[in-house]
């Protein structure tokens, strides 16, 4: 009897690609200077938030008009480094400290990319991973610092996170788990540290209804979601300044999988 392959459908940025199910699966790719985020990124199935707008109204990108080497960018938010291709993302600080905007349901500026296609998916499947190649040249001045990863309940189920995953100036990696519907506060894990400006990875999982985090390609830490039942959910990926003081992300790859 011949062996039976597995095979699992990924969402790579969103474009469906066939291929062998293998563990950790992340795909290099070199990046233009010269281009706009969305010639070296697929972010045709995101939605970039900025922190711009007017209040309670923070403005938005679609994934159409960020696709392609020519496509959307701004100068002081989203935009290509110059001397290594990675996508830069800026905050320049609190709503207090900059007059950033914010959105209705939070206090922090933020420039973040929220999955559009799909919507939101079932934290019960198979497959549901964010892994991400980055450094944080600069990060926010609050104590867990900057959110550079998170997954988020379906916006119409909640307005609340699963998780968010946070760097501060000092290289230490947090993730914080909100315990919802037991309490509104994160319950805040210590993952690891790197070196201020270091470049590494994360990989976030939410699928068989469990929560896991890995830094680096180590093995990874399952996190309790509490009674919290594997609602719908979405990754998001990006800046989301917790301080006062502006902080800077850049990233060199993006990847997603979905089963």
């Amino acid at each position: 009897m011949s062996p039976i392959v597995s095979s699992t459908i990924f969402l790579l940025l969103g474009t469906a690609l066939a291929v062998p199910f293998t563990p950790n699966t992340f795909q290099a790719r070199s990046l233009n200077p010269t281009c706009a985020p969305g010639g070296n990124f697929n972010l045709a199935n995101w939605k970039l938030q900025l922190p711009t707008g007017t209040p309670g109204k923070m403005d938005s990108v679609s994934g159409s008009k960020l696709k392609g080497c020519s496509g959307w960018k701004d100068s002081d938010h989203f935009f290509t480094s110059k001397t290594d291709g990675s996508l830069v993302m800026q905050v320049p600080g609190s709503k207090e400290s900059s007059g950033c905007v914010t959105s209705p349901n939070s206090k922090h500026c933020r420039t973040e990319l929220r999955e559009s296609n799909p919507n939101s998916w079932s934290p019960k499947s198979a497959v549901n991973r964010l892994k991400v190649k980055l450094s944080v040249p600069k990060a926010d001045d609050s104590k867990y610092g900057t959110v550079i990863g998170q997954i988020h309940v379906d916006d119409s189920v909640s307005t609340k996170p699963v998780c968010e995953l946070f760097i501060n100036k000092s290289g230490q990696i947090t993730m914080g788990v909100e315990q919802i519907p037991n309490t509104s506060s994160l319950k805040m894990t210590k993952i690891q540290s790197v070196a201020p400006n270091a470049t590494f990875t994360y990989e976030i999982r939410y699928e068989q209804s469990k929560l896991k985090v890995a830094i680096n390609g180590g093995d990874f830490k399952t996190l309790s979601t509490g009674s919290l039942k594997a609602p719908l959910s979405y990754f998001k990926v990006g800046n989301y300044n917790q301080g006062d003081s502006p902080s800077k992300v850049q990233f060199y790859s993006i990847d997603v999988q979905h089963s």
